[in-house]
Formats: structure tokens, sequence, C-alpha cells
């Protein structure tokens, strides 16, 4: 694909950039891919490009990874978070902290878009792996930096105990989410999903199954200065 390259006036037809989203909300559009072809999201790449619009394209196909970096110089491609973002950098982080927490490294992509959203949405950010409720000490001897987060996003699959388990430590609000990990009985993650809206521990928010970036996006917002 040649540098510069431009989509066809046909390409444009589909899609409409909100470029005053940013001045509007504070945060600025993001591009699903998942769902979309390869055309389809090289000529958003050429408007976001054209605009210099900061933009986060989640849920990267492995075939549209090389399309869209090709088509936005500056780009960075986080693979386990399957996001790339324009322009790559991150911006200087303000606010309080963001932590994150993969209940299994299974939940680990679901958790690590959440963690990318936040921080390119202008918040440092910490992301630990592995502290499920099998083994209660991990998330306990991660007490210190629980504590010093603003907000805390949760993503867990299986049971979905850990937001709960979490929320009675900590007096910042966790942002819980179900992930689509687990045996037959966890429903691609229907099972969580009721176990966090059912928490009895107060300052648990929910949002939909795998959706690291809504989760992330809203923890970016709480922890805004």
């Amino acid at each position: 694909m040649a540098e510069g390259w431009t989509p066809p006036p046909a390409l444009a037809d589909f899609v409409r950039l909100d470029s005053d989203r940013a001045a509007r909300r504070g945060y600025p559009e993001a591009v699903l891919c998942e769902s979309k072809t390869v055309e389809q999201v090289v000529g958003i790449a050429a408007q976001v490009r054209s605009a210099s619009a900061r933009t986060l394209f989640t849920r990267v196909r492995p075939d549209q990874v090389e399309p869209l970096l090709e088509a936005l110089p500056g780009a960075s491609f986080e693979a386990e978070a399957r996001i790339v973002a324009f322009p790559g950098a991150p911006p200087e982080p303000t606010g309080s902290l963001v932590v994150v927490l993969a209940a299994g490294t299974s939940d680990l992509p679901v958790a690590a878009e959440a963690a990318v959203t936040a921080r390119h949405l202008g918040r440092r950010t910490e992301l630990v792996v592995d502290v499920g409720v099998a083994g209660l000490h991990r998330v306990l001897g991660e007490l210190d930096l629980l504590r010093s987060a603003r907000a805390i996003v949760v993503a867990a699959g299986m049971d979905g105990a850990l937001p709960g388990v979490v929320a009675g430590l900590v007096a910042a609000p966790v942002i819980a989410v179900p992930t689509s990990v687990g045996y037959g009985a966890a429903f691609s993650g229907l099972a969580p999903l009721l176990t966090m809206l059912n928490a009895c521990a107060p300052g648990v928010a929910v949002v939909n199954i795998d959706n690291g970036y809504g989760a992330g996006h809203m923890a970016a917002q709480i922890a805004a200065p």
C-alpha cells in the first residue's frame, strides 16, 4: 500500500467520523474493527489521518493490523489488547491512578484492552495479572497498590467473584468486566456477569461481557483530574 494512499470516494460513504467528540466529551472516538472489512478500516484510518485525530482502533483482527499501520504512520499496535493506537504514544498522564486486574492469565486480553484504553485516554495505569480468588493471598499482596488507585477495573471469568472481593477491601469504585472464559456452565461469560451484577459489596459497576474498552474508558473518566 503506497504511502499517502487515500480511499476512493465510495469508501468514505459508510462512515461519519465524530470529529467534535473530543471537544464535546473530552475523549476521542474509538473504532470497533472486529466486524469491519479491511477496506472499511483502512478507509476510516485515512480520514483519521487526514484529521490528525487521536483514535483507538479496538478489536483489531490479524488481517487488519498491517494495513492499519501502513495507513497510519506513527501508530502502534498493542497485540495483547488488540488495539491500534494513533498516534502511537499515549498522552502525558494526568489525574489519578487506574489499576486493572486480570483474575487469570486467560482474562488478560480483556484486561489489557482496559489498561491500554485508560492509558491512551491520559491516565497512569498499572496492570496486575493472575490474582484470582483461587489463591486469595495474591490479590491481598497487591493491597497497597489497589488502595492507591482512584478507579479499579477487574476482569474475571469463571465464577466472576474477584470484583466483589476487591470492592470489600478498597475505597475506590470497582468496574467489573465479565469475560467469556470458563467451562460450559459459565455460558460464555453470562455466569460471571450475573455474579457481578449480584455483588454484595457496594461500589461495583458492571460493563458488558468482554468489554475491556468500556471499562477502561469509565475508569479514565473516574480518575480524571
